[in-house]
């Protein structure tokens, strides 16, 4: 266990079982935008909302411990360390006395050196002492609310992830014709403009050959807005391969029913990617420029 780790610890009047059913059921102290299963041995679960992706996989689960791999992580409040929780581990250590069980949480590897220590340390600290204390001893946990969940949609097709990863990184083709710049190489950089006025600046800050691909919104200028609701967002292709076919999920993180510009922005991705996108990888053109 590395030093200086964030630890935080509680105590409560219930079983050392009830207890363990309550951390095991994540959505309902920590997270509602949670994918996957909870409370199984070698499962995986993703939380995604505007600021953060992360996917756990549950190392060990027992009464007395439960282990929470972090297999990947974007953070968007901290471009510059975008995935410092990367290979860091959760830990819940259970004990029981006399009637009051004991959780020693310990964030391993979220150190006082990460960018994001001092607010993911008060994050684990208001989760941990508040929302769960609270799940656990009345049943009402204060997890972070699904109207902070990321636009996400996705489709299957016919073809292999080598296709649908090509076809991604060919944004030309399936979104927008006179885009400036690198569209396929890591930290290349592309912009697009409307009468002379930016109105995209992407930066691609991850490319995963066949499985995923990571844009940063650096800069965002609407021309009908003043607001900038897109910077400093992610978009997020992510690629597998499921019984033959393949599956392309797409996140806009950070693109979130309070922005104004939600319900539009919602309908542009469903056409660029549901139909765009998809035709260009199934029938080898898509409809770019429909903006």
């Amino acid at each position: 266990m590395e030093k200086n780790s964030f630890k935080t610890n509680i105590a409560v009047d219930k079983s050392l079982n009830e207890v363990f059913i309550s951390i095991n059921n994540v959505r309902g102290w920590w997270s509602k935008n949670l994918i996957g299963k909870t409370d199984e041995l070698n499962a995986t679960f993703t939380h995604r909302d505007r600021y953060l992706n992360v996917t756990f996989k549950i190392a060990e689960l027992s009464k007395q411990k439960i282990v929470w791999e972090i297999v990947s992580s974007h953070n968007n409040m901290f471009a510059d360390n975008l995935h410092e929780w990367e290979n860091t581990t959760i830990i819940f250590k259970i004990t029981e006395t006399e009637g009051t069980t004991h959780i020693d949480f310990t964030h391993d590897g979220l150190t006082p050196h990460f960018e994001c220590y001092n607010v993911c340390s008060k994050a684990w600290d208001f989760f941990i002492n508040n929302s769960l204390k609270g799940f656990i001893e009345t049943g009402k946990g204060d997890p972070i609310s699904g109207n902070y969940a990321s636009f996400t949609t996705s489709f299957t097709v016919n073809k292999t992830a080598e296709e649908v990863y090509e076809a991604v990184n060919n944004v030309r083709d399936w979104w927008l014709e006179d885009i400036q710049g690198s569209t396929g190489k890591l930290n290349g950089e592309f912009k697009f403009f409307v009468n002379g006025k930016l109105q995209f600046h992407f930066r691609i800050i991850e490319m995963l050959p066949f499985e995923r691909v990571v844009w940063l919104v650096v800069d965002q200028n609407f021309a009908n807005t003043e607001k900038q609701e897109w910077k400093g967002t992610t978009l997020l292709f992510e690629i597998s391969e499921q019984g033959g076919q393949t599956q392309l999920r797409f996140t806009h993180q950070g693109l979130v029913p309070p922005f104004d510009c939600y319900k539009t922005c919602q309908n542009a991705w469903q056409n660029y990617i549901n139909i765009s996108l998809h035709n260009l990888i199934v029938e080898g053109k898509g409809q770019p420029n429909q903006w």
